[in-house]
């Protein structure tokens, strides 16, 4: 991580890992096709309107902050995004999802989020939703179903992740996510219990929820 100059304007693009992932397949489905803008570095609290210089100078530290340098991580970067909402909207848009998620040993569910206070309604978004695990290990399935384009299918075949024993994460898309724990007894070791968490995010609304997920291990 590293600090841009913030003198001058900059534009410092890299790829995500998986934006390398699908690179690197060379046989056409790496297109970029939509960008996203966020304001994960500004500190909202240091706008001031009582500067004493005018209203010119409210947004003075703002604009003095200094710019990170982009990095590759995906779960890390661009938690907060700018999104386009009709005019006259009285509500933010917030995800309908389980408080938390609590699965014995081979058991299964699926998640289905909605999102509240959208275009005026409460709605499954076009678009899908991101779903992001931290740990992986603590799944035997974690698939994204509900949008097939060829962009989203090419995603969650990059994305999808074999671990050796290794924390990782992994994100796949879709309007349902399928989820089925663990069977592996060595994971848990001297533990009855392993915790991740599960970052769900919307892909039209920019709506983002974070919730625990616990695997317990059976007799």
């Amino acid at each position: 991580m590293g600090y841009l100059n913030n003198t001058i304007v900059t534009v410092d693009a890299i790829l995500t890992t998986t934006g390398r992932q699908l690179l690197a397949q060379n046989d056409g489905t790496f297109r970029i096709t939509q960008f996203a803008l966020a304001d994960d570095e500004i500190d909202y609290t240091l706008y001031n309107p009582n500067n004493p210089s005018g209203s010119a100078y409210y947004g003075q530290a703002i604009e003095n902050m200094p710019l990170l340098e982009a990095f590759a991580e995906t779960t890390q970067t661009m938690k907060y995004k700018l999104v386009t909402l009709p005019r006259g909207t009285a509500r933010l848009p917030i995800l309908s999802v389980p408080p938390s998620i609590n699965l014995k040993q081979g058991a299964s569910q699926a998640i289905s989020p909605q999102t509240l206070n959208y275009l005026g309604a409460n709605t499954v978004e076009p678009s899908g939703y991101t779903f992001t695990i931290s740990d992986v290990r603590l799944m035997s399935t974690f698939e994204g179903v509900g949008v097939n384009t060829p962009a989203v299918t090419a995603l969650n075949v990059a994305n999808s992740t074999t671990t050796l024993g290794t924390t990782v994460s992994q994100t796949v898309v879709g309007t349902v996510l399928n989820l089925r724990a663990t069977t592996v007894n060595t994971l848990f070791q001297t533990y009855n219990q392993l915790q991740a968490t599960l970052t769900i995010v919307g892909r039209d609304s920019g709506a983002r929820q974070t919730i625990p997920v616990t695997v317990t291990k059976t007799a």
